[in-house]
């Protein structure tokens, strides 16, 4: 891991703490530090990069600004874990119009595997004859369905989910057991009219109005590893996104 500081200045023109940013999270995607393990001090990985503890300091706390480390007071730095707090505040947008947020319970419907489909490829960069894993599962808040899900995932990162029961927290599921952390998101929101399918899952009229969210999900090192699209029945909810 050991790298001199004019290598390091040589890799752009990037902020140095930018390029130390870099080198940290690919640790993190080659599976040097676990979700949950404290990372090296500051003045070791300093050290071990060869730049200021300043600049490693800059880069850690880029890094807890995007969720991927938890800075703990006079205990250190930890790798984040995707527990069901963290994903309720970062990647679970829909909550109640008064009240508290909850994080809903989910029932999956199905799951199967097949030959992914031309828009299946464009969306997770699959190539031509890959597979995929399809769950279709319904979300509910205090036992009321809101949330119908189609998931895809590429079958070659996920070897074995399609024979394992499929937890609550996927995104946990990911990173414990595959090694695979989601970094962040790309949603699409739309107003749409509900399938028949959907109405009968979510117990609404079919063509009532919904909430579709079309998210892709990407690992750390940016590649995309879930597609999920989410029909939301909004009454007494809101899709609430924190721009701060």
């Amino acid at each position: 891991m050991t790298a001199p500081q004019d290598d390091i200045e040589t890799l752009g023109f990037r902020p140095l703490y930018r390029q130390v940013r870099d080198r940290l999270i690919r640790n993190l995607v080659d599976g040097v530090w676990a979700p949950g393990e404290a990372l090296p001090s500051e003045m070791q990985l300093a050290a071990d990069l060869g730049v200021s503890q300043g600049t490693v300091r800059k880069a850690l706390d880029a890094m807890a600004a995007e969720n991927l480390v938890v800075r703990r007071q006079g205990r250190g730095t930890f790798v984040a874990r995707h527990d069901e707090e963290r994903i309720l505040f970062q990647f679970f947008k829909l909550v109640p119009d008064s009240g508290p947020p909850s994080f809903p319970d989910s029932r999956v419907l199905s799951l199967s595997q097949g030959r992914a489909d031309a828009n299946e490829r464009s969306l997770l960069a699959l190539a031509p004859g890959s597979r995929v894993i399809r769950i279709k599962r319904v979300r509910s808040i205090e036992n009321r369905p809101v949330i119908a899900e189609a998931i895809t995932l590429p079958a070659a990162l996920f070897p074995d989910l399609a024979g394992m029961a499929v937890p609550n927290n996927l995104y946990g599921l990911y990173a414990m057991h595959y090694g695979i952390t989601i970094a962040n998101t790309q949603e699409k929101l739309k107003a749409v009219g509900a399938s028949a399918d959907d109405a009968a899952i979510l117990g609404i009229a079919p063509g009532a109005p919904v909430l579709q969210i079309d998210r892709l999900a990407l690992a750390l090192d940016k590649t995309p590893v879930e597609r999920r699209l989410s029909i939301c029945v909004t009454h007494d909810l809101h899709y609430l996104s924190d721009l701060s």
